[in-house]
Formats: structure tokens, sequence, C-alpha cells
């Protein structure tokens, strides 16, 4: 159960990020102005509050874990929301921080952790 809850809250967390961040992108690159900024900025505080309610009490290894959650994320966003067609060489670094992510948080630790 702490698994999927993890899994849940990763997604959450990378769709405020990402989210916020395009949103921020929007105001400024695209001249949307101020309000799309202001979304943006409040998406991106939400994406830190979620990140805090991971099972796991570590914020270095939830951060870290995080980064590959957001490479991964935003292939996935740019592809459905700007039409980016990542290549095979994406793909492959997108597993590999997946991979990663597994590794950092799912990993069996005994008590030295």
């Amino acid at each position: 159960m702490n698994v999927t809850r993890s899994i849940i809250l990763f997604l959450a967390a990378a769709l405020f990020e990402i989210g916020g961040a395009w949103l921020v992108w929007q105001g400024v690159r695209e001249h949307r102005g101020w309000l799309w900024i202001g979304a943006g900025v409040i998406a991106l505080g939400l994406y830190g509050f979620f990140a805090t309610l991971q099972p796991d009490a570590n914020f270095g290894r939830i951060l870290a874990a995080y980064g590959g959650v957001f490479v991964a994320g935003s292939l996935v966003w740019g592809m459905v929301v700007d039409g980016f067609r990542p290549d095979r060489w994406d793909v492959t670094g997108a597993l590999i921080c997946l991979v990663g992510v597994a590794i950092i948080m799912y990993a069996p630790r005994g008590a030295a952790g």
C-alpha cells in the first residue's frame, strides 16, 4: 500500500510541478501574462506540499527520486500538451531515470538504511 501511495503522490507532484513550470513558461515566454504566471506559482507550491506527503521521511531521498519522475513526466507532458515527439534516446533516458527512482525509493533496506 505504501508503494502505491508513494507512486500516486509522485504523479500528483509531477502534475503540479511540471504544470506549474509550464504555466510560468506560457506566461513569460508566450506572453500570456501575470494570471498564467500566478497560477504557475500556486501549482509549484502545491508540488512542494505533495512532496511532503511521501511515506519516506528523508527529504534528500524524496527529491532525488522525484528528479527521475520529473524527467519522465516532462517528456510525457511535452507529448500530451505541446505535441513533442521524443526519440528513442529520450525514452531510454527516461526509463533509466525511472529505474533509478525504483531503486532509490523501493529497494529493501535494513536497519542501517
